[in-house]
């Protein structure tokens, strides 16, 4: 309270803390206030130095969002923009993605170029095991009777080795070398007429009859029992009226099968000379030709001869271009 008894007014702290000289300019002062101090001058900057500190950690205003640089990017994305979070993907299209595009490592080619050698090796294995499932499905006997015609073959080429190796030293060592050649030339000359179907031949053998009342024998039938009988060692062949050689061509007609142009009909008739030990066990192994033809609901039957007689004769062609070298 003042001196007079009326209240003083109400001061603020810092006119409390300091009551300051009495101001000056008379009554244009309100009483209580103290003097703005004179302005003092500025340097060139410092505005700008003062300011900044300050500026960079200003606090922005209501409304307003305080924006920061990226920091290690360089997108100039700000801090308050989150990068979009992809999107849910399904079981389905994460086992999609990892299937493909695929990622193959050298183990892994290694490992398929493994199994694909495997594989290959099976293959090759089943092939030939069913290729000789005949043979494993035979009778001891059989196997037997196929060995001995393999002896028999491989007998034959010895004994054909053997005689002309003689046939050679007796043109080395004869006396009339030009007789004994001119010998020689006339046996070989027959042999070979026979070879070609040009002169008839005899000799032991087998007669193979095939009746095919329901006409399912065809061409390719005849032909492999015609290689079946060559491979056993027959030297001459005639099927009804027509003489085999090596030439021979065969074809099918309706009711029959065609030889060298001349029709053929059932029941079909070989004369085979050779020897019968070989010829007959090489028809009647398993799975060979009588046994394929009688699949074919025909009728074979093979029966053992002393003596075959081969009259069907071929004409010998004339060589339009060959003629003797004397080298």
């Amino acid at each position: 309270m003042g001196a007079d008894g009326t209240p003083e007014p109400e001061r603020t702290p810092d006119e409390r803390a300091e009551p300051g000289p009495a101001p000056e300019g008379g009554a244009d002062h309100p009483a209580g206030r103290r003097p703005m101090p004179p302005e003092m001058p500025r340097r060139p900057g410092a505005e700008q130095q003062a300011a900044g500190p300050e500026a960079e950690h200003e606090e922005p205003e209501a409304g307003q969002k305080r924006t920061e640089p990226a920091v290690g990017d360089g997108s100039g994305a700000t801090a308050d923009e989150e990068p979009a979070a992809p999107a849910a993907m399904t079981g389905r299209q994460r086992l999609r993605a990892s299937l493909w595009p695929p990622r193959l490592t050298r183990a892994q080619l290694i490992v398929a170029l493994l199994l694909f050698i495997l594989g290959l090796g099976l293959a090759i294995q089943v092939r030939s095991t069913s290729d000789s499932s005949a043979l494993r499905g035979a009778r001891q006997e059989d196997l037997v009777r196929i060995l001995d015609e393999l002896d028999n073959r491989s007998q034959r080429l010895t004994d054909e080795q053997r005689r002309l190796e003689g046939q050679k030293a007796e043109l080395e060592n004869s006396s009339d070398q030009a007789e004994e050649a001119r010998k020689q030339t006339v046996e070989k000359e027959q042999q070979l007429g026979v070879l070609a179907g040009t002169v008839a031949a005899q000799g032991p053998g087998i007669n193979l009859t095939i009746d095919d009342p329901h006409h399912s024998v065809e061409a390719d039938k005849l032909l492999d029992t015609i290689q079946e009988l060559r491979a056993a060692g027959a030297e001459a062949i005639q099927v009804n009226d027509v003489r085999v050689v090596a030439s021979t061509s065969l074809s099918d007609l309706r009711g029959g099968v065609q030889i060298d142009g001349k029709r053929v009909t059932q029941p079909y008739r070989f004369k085979v000379i050779g020897k019968p030990e070989d010829l007959e066990p090489a028809l009647n192994i398993p799975g060979g030709v009588v046994q394929t033809l009688e699949k074919e609901q025909a009728k074979v039957s093979v029966a053992r001869e002393e003596k075959i007689i081969v009259d069907a004769l071929r004409q010998a062609k004339r060589p339009d271009y060959a003629r003797l070298s004397s080298q």
